[in-house]
């Protein structure tokens, strides 16, 4: 279980430059390794880090003390019925039908603005002026939020992001992560307490209205799903379209299929998952001793699913270092469900909800970009580089373009 000598700690800033390189060396050499930095068992195989999305013996424990201090208490830490009735809860809204009806014109909306704001100036950063802004808009338009308050939801799930990767327990970024949870709540609670008494046809009147069985989510309870949603979904989303992007430019071949056939476009979005997922790694903690590659995991240890090693798995997929949206392995009709061959979502009863928000978010990103940028290119010579090691995803990328007439 000890680190091979020629890779770069998970810490380190080697790691960070590449850790495409030593997550190879992990999955060749050190399967199971024990991190004493971060108090954690490290897994890097498909084969184990699938099973410690699909194995009940596997729990999600550890989200007491990694999650619930910035979310609160959410459905993710449950299990049994409560976790089936609380999912069951928010799961309708996240839907294909329904996400179509009723958010379709919203996403639509939200893609068109921000593409507005660049589309006649013949160059531009993907980052900056359209992925980290994209998502955070559409959700809180989806919720029936002020949109005016963006800057401030932004930052708020930048500290919620930086809270959960905090790997080297920086107390600055923990006690911005705490005083988050804190100013989060006195937004939301009041605007929670006053959508209850006047009904409309947004998200959080459908949260308000959720009910099963008599069960209905709390003022707490949709304060924490809202934190969630807009944590998850704001930084996948942001990091899918950015590497989407950078991946297609990277292999002009691709990205000429793709600007030809958009129905080539969530088969490009599930290749970027896997080979460059937004999020590298997550958590669980198992219920009792249990053997994986390389040996045994003691019961009440937390386990970290290094996603970004398991989806570059040479047992498992043919020259996986190579982003290629014909491969075989693909199948774009399950890329955005429990039956997914890629491990981008999780898989098992925890399976993100949003990932359907999150493939129609990119398809409608990526079909108005195109429409709007026909002759798409980098600006200059320089490579979109990645950054992160918790998320993952280019710090910038800019491009150039026929300014619109």
């Amino acid at each position: 279980m000890t680190a091979p000598v020629n890779t770069p700690d998970i810490l380190s800033p080697e790691f960070m430059a590449d850790p495409y390189s030593a997550y190879r060396v992990l999955r060749n050499e050190a399967p199971l390794l024990w991190h004493e930095g971060m108090r954690s068992y490290i897994i890097s195989r498909y084969e184990d880090v699938e099973r410690a999305f699909k194995d009940e013996v596997f729990t999600t424990a550890n989200y007491d003390w990694q999650l619930e201090p910035v979310h609160g208490r959410t459905f993710l830490q449950m299990s049994g019925r409560e976790h089936a009735v609380r999912r069951a809860l928010v799961v309708p809204a996240f839907r294909g039908a329904e996400l179509r009806r009723t958010f379709l014109p919203v996403i639509e909306r939200n893609a068109r603005e921000l593409i507005d704001g660049f589309r006649h100036a013949g160059e531009a950063d993907l980052v900056a002026q359209f992925a980290t802004r994209f998502p955070v808009s559409v959700i809180v338009d989806m919720l029936g939020l002020d949109k005016a308050e963006h800057d401030r939801f932004h930052a708020w799930y930048t500290s919620i992001i930086a809270f959960l990767g905090n790997l080297s327990q920086d107390p600055g970024v923990t006690e911005r992560g705490l005083r988050t949870r804190e100013e989060f709540a006195a937004y939301m609670i009041p605007l929670v307490r006053q959508r209850r008494s006047q009904l409309g046809d947004d998200l959080l009147s459908t949260l308000c209205r959720a009910e099963i069985d008599g069960t209905r989510m709390s003022d707490e309870d949709i304060k924490a799903f809202c934190s969630l949603l807009l944590t998850a979904g704001g930084e996948t989303t942001d990091k899918g379209i950015a590497s989407l992007f950078a991946q297609l430019l990277r292999h002009p071949d691709q990205l000429e299929a793709v600007r030809r056939d958009r129905s080539l476009i969530a088969r490009a979005f599930a290749e970027t998952l896997r080979h460059s997922p937004p999020v590298h790694m997550i958590m669980r903690q198992p219920a009792q001793d249990v053997k994986l590659s390389g040996g045994v995991v003691p019961a009440g240890s937390t386990v970290t699913c290094l996603i970004g090693a398991a989806n570059r798995d040479e047992e498992h997929y043919a020259d996986p270092d190579a982003f290629d949206i014909f491969r075989r392995e693909l199948d774009e009709s399950t890329a955005f469900s429990a039956a997914a061959t890629h491990l981008a979502f999780a898989l098992g009863r925890h399976f993100c909800v949003g990932a359907l928000l999150a493939k129609t978010e990119v398809e409608v990103a990526a079909n108005q970009l195109l429409d709007a940028m026909p002759d798409l290119r980098l600006a200059g010579d320089s490579e979109p580089g990645e950054q992160g090691v918790f998320t993952r995803g280019p710090a910038s990328l800019r491009v150039r373009f026929t300014p619109a007439a």
